[in-house]
């Protein structure tokens, strides 16, 4: 299927691991113009923009004018943007309950899982406004409305991320389309990596990181985590114009998870 996006710009942020990555490359070989926004970069990430149209922006994206400094780079270099991806948010569990959860936490949380986005968009619609058949897919998670105590801030941000880009869908109807997506649980650091979700509940509770993983595989229907390659298949599809009707929408990807309608 040709998505007709040879020739686009797109942003991407938290583009140098993970589902990020992912979704980087895949825009990258559909012919995208990708500016890439990553706190650090990577060796994968790197060798991505000696292979192919890839631009890495080294950004804090947590500071308040970061977001604003990877679009103006973007374009700076293309002169305009045709799709946004918000991917960037991190968790850090918080297994003590909610009344050991400090202001600092809260403030931590909302700041990479949502005010990250909030200022990116911010400073990058008035870009995307001009241009016909623009996008932003923002990548949400299942936890907007399957609330989990240790991971309550994270929850509460990913629920007003995804209750914002509604909100956006309405106000810029034909103008910008956008949708998010709501990963279940994914095989990238964020859950696996050796200070991820799995490892964090494994040692609090005296197991380890893979019967951790294995007993949340086991949650899914599919019996599986999601790959980074099966939410970035997600963005480019929403990101094309074969969806250029859809707007305000919300796609899980969890393999079964939420079991409710």
């Amino acid at each position: 299927m040709d998505l007709h996006l040879t020739g686009r710009v797109a942003v991407v942020t938290g583009a140098s691991k993970g589902i990020g990555l992912a979704i980087t490359r895949s825009l990258a070989a559909e012919g995208v113009h990708v500016v890439a926004g990553a706190m650090h970069g990577s060796p994968e990430l790197d060798v991505l923009a000696d292979q192919k149209d890839v631009h890495p922006v080294l950004v804090d994206l947590t500071t308040p004018e970061g977001p604003a400094l990877l679009i103006d780079e973007a374009v700076g270099r293309f002169d305009t943007i045709d799709i946004l991806v918000n991917n960037v948010g991190a968790v850090r569990p918080r297994l003590d309950g909610f009344l050991a959860v400090t202001d600092q936490d809260w403030d931590w949380a909302m700041t990479i899982n949502f005010f990250a986005a909030v200022r990116t968009m911010r400073a990058a619609l008035p870009h995307l406004a001009t241009r016909a058949g623009a996008s932003i897919v923002t990548v949400s998670s299942v936890n907007a409305y399957l609330p989990d105590p240790p991971v309550i801030d994270y929850s509460a941000a990913k629920a007003a991320l995804t209750n914002l880009c509604k909100s956006l869908s309405k106000e810029y109807g034909t103008r910008v389309r956008v949708n998010t997506i709501s990963p279940g649980p994914v095989q990238t650091d964020l859950w696996l990596g050796g200070d991820g979700v799995a490892a964090t509940v494994a040692r609090a509770n005296g197991t380890t990181a893979v019967a951790v993983a294995q007993q949340a595989a086991a949650d899914a229907a599919t019996g599986r985590f999601t790959h980074p390659q099966e939410v970035a298949d997600l963005v480019l599809f929403l990101a094309s114009d074969r969806a250029d009707n859809i707007t305000g929408s919300d796609f899980r990807i969890d393999g079964g998870l939420v079991t409710t309608l």
